[in-house]
């Protein structure tokens, strides 16, 4: 076999091949979103998707209460105080044999 040849066989070859890896991307199974056509359809149509409330930018709130939470946040809590307390168990003055 000449070397023509095989250069026209080689590249006939990868032609044909280069079809069938197409076609192997072609699936006969569902996908985990088959059937939410109609509601990804209702999302893309919807005209404002946006809660009416969350254009309000004057919200509420307690500026002494905020500092003291950023107060909080920065110092280390206190540690708990020791207390100096003796506890008893058992009977008093019992003589034991």
């Amino acid at each position: 076999m000449s070397k023509s040849k095989l250069l026209v066989v080689l590249l006939g070859t990868s032609l044909l091949a280069g079809c069938a890896a197409d076609y192997l991307n072609n699936y006969d199974t569902m996908t985990l979103a088959s059937g939410d056509s109609q509601n990804a359809n209702q999302l893309l149509q919807t005209v404002d998707p946006y809660n009416p409330a969350s254009s309000n930018t004057k919200i509420k709130g307690d500026g002494a209460r905020s500092v003291g939470v950023v107060q909080r946040y920065k110092l280390p809590p206190s540690p708990a105080p020791t207390t100096n307390m003796t506890v008893n168990v058992g009977p008093t003055g019992a003589a034991t044999q």
